[in-house]
């Protein structure tokens, strides 16, 4: 996974490399880091005023290299992920004072895209959903079947380069149309956390 690591110290940064021509808007990354044109990355984007980093689903439009006697910086344009609206809507809302205060999270939502196996804590049988975002605090489950908040839920899923699948509980702690169900890890032995950093520091190593 390529993650492009973007800080700005304010909003007014922010927006001086926010880009709305594109259609699904993007940002202008200083990086030294050559990049192609079509390369899939995750901008990790922290900046003063947000509640947390927030890391978008992006691909490259054009890089460039620095040109230090004309003052031009290295740097890659990105555009976002058409499925990342809800993310750019966020972040720009926040900037417009449009949003009230949100809660910060502990930990940061990594974007991934991952096939995993899930089922109620009170049965046997497993179904097939995906995961859109995942942290050491909980994921984003995607499934057809509607949950209720504070069910129960075992989630099983394969680390990249992994063979044996492992599983974590976790509780419905709030619902998004059209995205899926948050889901909070429970962690009931002291492996649990241990284990899921492994996933994500494999999801970051592998992609």
């Amino acid at each position: 996974m390529n993650i492009i690591k973007v800080r700005f110290r304010s909003k007014a940064e922010f927006h001086k490399h926010f880009n709305d021509e594109l259609e699904n808007g993007g940002l202008f990354c200083p990086t030294t880091t050559e990049h192609e044109t079509g390369d899939e990355v995750v901008v990790e984007l922290n900046v003063e005023g947000l509640p947390n980093k927030v890391m978008i689903r992006s691909h490259v439009v054009w890089w460039r290299p620095a040109l230090p006697r004309l003052r031009v910086r290295a740097g890659a344009m990105v555009e976002f992920d058409s499925d990342e609206a809800a993310k750019r809507e966020f972040i720009l809302d926040v900037f417009s004072g449009n949003r009230a205060e949100t809660r910060r999270r502990r930990h940061t939502r990594l974007p991934i895209n991952i096939p995993v196996r899930w089922r109620p804590s009170d049965s046997v049988d497993m179904r097939e959903a995906g995961i859109s975002e995942i942290s050491v605090g909980g994921a984003l489950l995607r499934t057809d079947e509607t949950l209720d908040l504070g069910d129960e839920v075992i989630i099983e899923m394969t680390a990249p380069g992994g063979s044996v699948p492992i599983s974590i509980a976790g509780k419905v702690t709030y619902r998004t149309e059209g995205e899926g169900s948050g889901i909070k890890f429970l962690y009931r032995d002291g492996g649990g956390s241990r284990r899921i950093r492994e996933v994500i520091r494999r999801i970051k190593t592998y992609g």
